[in-house]
């Protein structure tokens, strides 16, 4: 799984209705605290669908604080 962080509720909140349209899984989530984010919320979604959840963050202008995978105990940012 990966993790979107965003620094709005907002965002957050759009981005998951966008996911949920476009029939991408997510489940809404505490951003863990490795990861400095402006909002207490961040969406988890699986990694075979990091491309297509790209291309909705562009085309769609969601503001985020980055895509993240997790390794061991760590959150490494994904480039968009």
């Amino acid at each position: 799984m990966l993790l979107m962080a965003f620094d709005s509720t907002q965002q957050a909140l759009r981005a998951e209705m966008l996911l949920e349209y476009a029939d991408i899984e997510n489940d809404m989530c505490p951003t863990p605290k490795q990861i400095t984010a402006g909002c207490a919320l961040s969406l988890e979604f699986p990694k075979e669908s990091f491309e297509e959840v790209k291309r909705i963050v562009k085309e769609e202008r969601v503001e985020i604080r980055g895509i993240y995978s997790k390794i061991g105990d760590q959150y490494v940012n994904m480039e968009l």
